[in-house]
């Protein structure tokens, strides 16, 4: 198989990247680690959802990922945040 047969090889493209944590500040924390690598998203690229109990929140965000180099960066600096215990 090329590289032109699996999509998400091809660059830009449209990525979600997910966060999962106890902090509550996480959203917070969560779009100050994403900025360092993709500064031009706006709020709206961010949406949380909270667990059934309240003791996890989600942050989703939606980015243009102009490089699975940026993509790696991003997920380097989430995995770095205090209080994330998973990324997707």
């Amino acid at each position: 198989m090329e590289a032109s047969d699996h999509p998400t090889d091809d660059f830009p493209h449209t990525h979600h990247v997910k966060a999962i944590g106890q902090n509550s500040d996480l959203l917070a924390a969560v779009r100050q680690a994403v900025a360092m690598h993709a500064p031009e998203l706006p709020e709206t690229a961010f949406s949380c959802r909270a667990s059934r109990e309240g003791r996890y929140l989600a942050v989703t965000c939606t980015l243009e990922a102009q490089s699975q180099a940026q993509l790696e960066a991003i997920y380097q600096a989430l995995r770095s945040v205090d209080g994330v215990i998973l990324c997707l």
